[in-house]
């Protein structure tokens, strides 16, 4: 009973009053179940008010046991458990009254998506509490009360419309996770520094023109995302933070690119849309452990050749600049995506462009090599001449270790492709832009080889057993086919890292990618797809970019927002009316986020 005399002691009416009846709104069954569990779920019930019986819930004696004189073992009232998590998201909430303090031992307050503009002071009795989430409401103030809510480590106050942070914020000192984005934020206050455990801060959407040099003493902070602010410059200390990891800087107005000489272990960084016109060598020499460099929407006029430093990197978004050419030495970088649209460039051929990424990178390693005179001289004498008078480069089978037959408009693959092999060391394979109406048989010979097929722009309308027996291939494109499905043998490509599917006529997403957890990229966009399962392809542990633009998706299952790992999900083009476009136009994060928010809780 020693729990329900603290209780007392805290409100005169409390001890062993009856509950009062709650009426519809929150069945007696699910506060039965709270007591026994601790975890209540008032999610999405239409409440204008939390109900009394709710903050009574470990106070009152409880509806069953006037109902039951013979209690059994899992029926003992008097055994309950306090109430440790509580869940009001997604109702019509527009204040919380301070029996709020009823609940003591709350870790975990998630009252998001509601229309609060205040939270009750009593909040700052919750000494427990270690989650609280309110994001989605209508706050303009927080309130100092919740400075004092020392054991909490995350917070989440995206979404209102706070002007300023209160303070003695600092005083958070076991803060974790952050998130005041989406606010009308003009400065951060230096004090924030304090906040010794922060390793994830997002203060993107707000009206930030600077940053304090202090930020930097957050030594532990791995996640800094201030997209969509008015940011001109970076303070040259927050090239200090050695512990940074992901920086988010897009869609500000940066002119210079800065330099992160201690930021050994900074692995994506992201400053698209912005006013950049230089990328210097300087910018790079440091960035050891970068995997994604987004520069999309800048001023970049050239790349230098000191990009070739940035061997860990796997993809670059230089779309939508100035950039007339590349350096060659970019083709030496083991890229999985590479974003060149919307640049002025001359020195590579638009078909070559369209050939993706991989195509690219080979172009520019093939241009290394034509530069030394001892290969560029012996060029026309590496061209064999096939009985239907077509030519296969030799050239390319021993430099390039490619096997190229592509826009020969052609039914079949002579075998006299096959054979001009010879025992040389094949990795890639582009037959692209024939007729082919199936996967050429003598493909399985080059099975222990071959990373890379390109089958794109031909008439393909089913996959045979043949490409599923390549173990060691990780990039394969099938786009601008007549292709519906994919055989369940595709489960054996236990290294596919990228599937191009688009331009076919897939109308569901197909079963057995959901079951190559190695796929990084998949492009299944301008088909006729019309669902997708969130919880199959959440065991795409490894998915990065899905583009499904141009489909026919009637809506976006909520679930598809846990999938946390996405860099860039592209829905345009399809029939379902929410997302809104406005949401879209955020970028894959906020569609993200706008789907967990959505995400129906039991």
């Amino acid at each position: 009973m020693s729990r329900l005399h603290r209780g007392a002691g805290r409100d005169p009416r409390a001890g062993f009053a009856a509950a009062k009846d709650c009426g519809a709104s929150v069945p007696q069954g699910l506060l039965k179940a709270a007591r026994q569990s601790g975890q209540l779920n008032l999610s999405g019930r239409n409440l204008s008010e939390v109900p009394q019986c709710v903050w009574r819930i470990n106070v009152d004696i409880p509806a069953e046991a006037n109902q039951n004189l013979s209690f059994g073992a899992t029926e003992r009232w008097w055994e309950q458990t306090d109430l440790t998590k509580l869940i009001i998201s997604n109702n019509k909430l527009q204040s919380l009254t301070d029996d709020l303090r009823l609940l003591p031992a709350l870790i975990v307050l998630d009252i998001h998506d509601n229309q609060l503009t205040s939270l009750p002071s009593a909040i700052r009795e919750l000494e427990n509490l270690q989650k609280l989430n309110v994001s989605r409401n209508k706050l303009e103030v927080l309130p100092e009360e919740v400075t004092h809510l020392r054991n909490l480590k995350t917070l989440y106050l995206q979404h209102n419309a706070l002007t300023y942070i209160p303070e003695g914020f600092e005083q958070l000192s076991n803060l974790e996770d952050l998130d005041l984005s989406n606010n009308c934020l003009t400065t951060i206050p230096a004090s924030f520094s304090s906040l010794s455990s922060l390793m994830r801060l997002n203060l993107s959407s707000n009206q930030l023109k600077s940053l304090p040099a202090e930020i930097s003493r957050m030594k532990r902070l791995k996640h800094l995302d201030c997209n969509c602010n008015l940011l001109e410059t970076i303070p040259p200390e927050l090239a200090g933070m050695e512990s940074l990891e992901l920086l988010y800087l897009r869609k500000n107005k940066l002119r210079f690119l800065p330099e992160f000489p201690s930021c050994r272990l900074l692995k994506e960084l992201h400053v698209g849309e912005n006013h950049i016109e230089v990328l210097g060598a300087d910018h790079l020499k440091h960035l050891n452990s970068i995997l994604v460099l987004d520069l999309r929407d800048n001023k970049l006029k050239s790349v230098p050749d000191e990009i070739k430093l940035l061997q860990s990197l796997e993809r670059l978004d230089l779309s939508n600049n100035d950039i007339s050419s590349l350096p060659y030495s970019l083709g030496n970088l083991h890229l999985k995506f590479l974003a060149l649209e919307g640049n002025p460039l001359r020195t590579i051929r638009r078909e070559i462009l369209n050939k993706g990424t991989q195509e690219v990178l080979k172009y520019l390693r093939s241009k290394i090599r034509d530069d030394e005179p001892s290969q560029s001289d012996s060029r026309t004498e590496t061209a064999m001449t096939l009985p239907s008078e077509s030519r296969v480069n030799v050239h390319s089978i021993i430099t390039l270790k490619l096997l190229d037959y592509s826009d020969k408009q052609t039914a079949l693959i002579p075998d006299e492709v096959f054979d001009s092999v010879k025992g040389n060391i094949i990795t890639s394979i582009n037959f692209s832009k024939n007729h082919l109406s199936e996967i050429p048989k003598r493909i399985v010979e080059l099975k222990e080889m071959v990373s890379d097929v390109n089958l794109s722009f031909n008439k393909l309308s089913f996959i045979s057993v043949e490409l599923c027996m390549l173990q060691k291939l990780t990039f394969l494109d099938l786009r601008n086919n007549i292709l519906n499905s994919l055989p369940e043998e595709m489960e054996s490509l236990t290294r596919l890292q990228t599937i191009n599917l688009s331009f076919n006529r897939f109308k569901t997403f197909p079963e057995v990618l959901y079951r190559i957890p190695t796929l990084e990229t998949v492009l299944i966009s301008n088909n006729q797809v019309g669902s997708l399962d969130p919880g199959k392809m959440k065991m795409m542990e490894n998915l990065i970019t899905l583009d499904l633009q141009n489909n026919d998706l009637l809506q976006i299952p909520p679930e598809l927002g846990n999938c946390v790992n996405l860099r860039t999900l592209l829905l345009d083009g399809n029939p379902f009316r929410v997302p809104r476009a406005a949401i879209l136009m955020k970028g894959t994060a906020a569609v993200l986020e706008y789907l967990r928010d959505r995400i129906p809780t039991n």
